[in-house]
């Protein structure tokens, strides 16, 4: 089984490559809790929901990653829970860095939000580029730091969707 995983600030295009992913070299999706989370609750999130959330998504992990799929694509990880509940709370519980460096990961595709579009949807708050640069520099730091495999994904839609596909059939191949 590999593991692929979209990360990213928001808008940037995560779960529509998540998708063309799936279409092109099938496998499963898992996608983001937290979208299931808010839209359940019919509210904002506050730090205290950070725990549930990062639970409810690793356990959509481990539930796909027990299917042995031979392609896990993960729309998000804990990584992402993290740097928001950093970004809009100002803290994050500790063991999520326990957490996410106790699972493999075989690819991180890490989208850049330039050259696409913000797209308000209910849930997004970041439409200031320079915000959603700075979630993408604080992903690729954390992903450099902790010498996770990772391909930076930019461009517009078809750059994105090529330089992807490109990334995923090198891991599949090797």
């Amino acid at each position: 089984m590999k593991v692929v995983v979209l990360a990213g600030p928001e808008s940037s295009g995560k779960s529509w490559l998540a998708a063309q992913l799936h279409a092109h070299f099938g496998g499963l999706v898992v996608g983001e809790y937290v979208r299931y989370f808010i839209d359940h609750h019919q509210r904002d999130t506050c730090l205290a929901d950070i725990p549930a959330i990062a639970h409810g998504q690793l356990a959509w992990e481990d539930d796909a990653r027990a299917e042995r799929p031979h392609l896990l694509i993960l729309d998000t990880h804990l990584l992402t829970n993290k740097l928001w509940s950093q970004t809009l709370f100002g803290d994050y519980p500790a063991w999520l860095d326990t957490e996410l460096l106790a699972r493999h990961y075989d690819l991180h595709l890490l989208l850049s939000p330039e050259d696409v579009e913000w797209t308000a949807d209910g849930q997004r708050c970041q439409p200031e580029l320079a915000d959603r640069q700075a979630f993408f520099q604080d992903s690729l730091a954390w992903m450099q730091a902790h010498q996770q495999p990772v391909v930076v994904i930019r461009g517009d839609w078809e750059e994105r969707r090529n330089a992807a596909f490109s990334a995923v059939q090198q891991l599949l191949d090797a």
